[in-house]
């Protein structure tokens, strides 16, 4: 596989990724804390897709890092907001949201390793 059809895949799952904030986000019950999480999901859900094409037009290394670094935490704040509303439920099923949270979790370790990497070859 090329660089570039690497960075295709990972640019597609984001989108998918965020698509999918977006759905989850109008599952979430019209309360005023389904509205909350709904907001935060659809910013922070949807930010790491944004971030990640700005990294792919760093203007340097410790830039790209820095973008990549932006995405990592996006993630995880998405993580987090996943975790309260299947905690809470904030949603009918929240084991629908299960594999989003899987998803997510994978997207945040290839984005750990990537900045470790890119940290390394500095």
């Amino acid at each position: 596989m090329t660089d570039i059809s690497r960075k295709y895949d990972l640019e597609e799952r984001l989108i998918s990724f965020a698509i999918r904030m977006l759905e989850v986000s109008e599952l979430l019950n019209k309360t005023n804390a389904g509205n909350h999480f709904s907001g935060q999901l659809v910013r922070s859900g949807t930010s790491p897709a944004f971030n990640y094409g700005e990294a792919q037009a760093a203007e340097s290394s410790k830039d790209f890092i820095h973008k990549m670094g932006i995405v990592l935490k996006e993630l995880r704040e998405t993580s987090i907001c996943l975790k309260i509303i299947v905690r809470k439920p904030l949603i009918k099923e929240p084991e629908q949201i299960q594999r989003d949270l899987s998803e997510c979790n994978e997207l945040i370790a290839i984005f750990a390793k990537s900045i470790k990497t890119a940290k390394e070859k500095r």
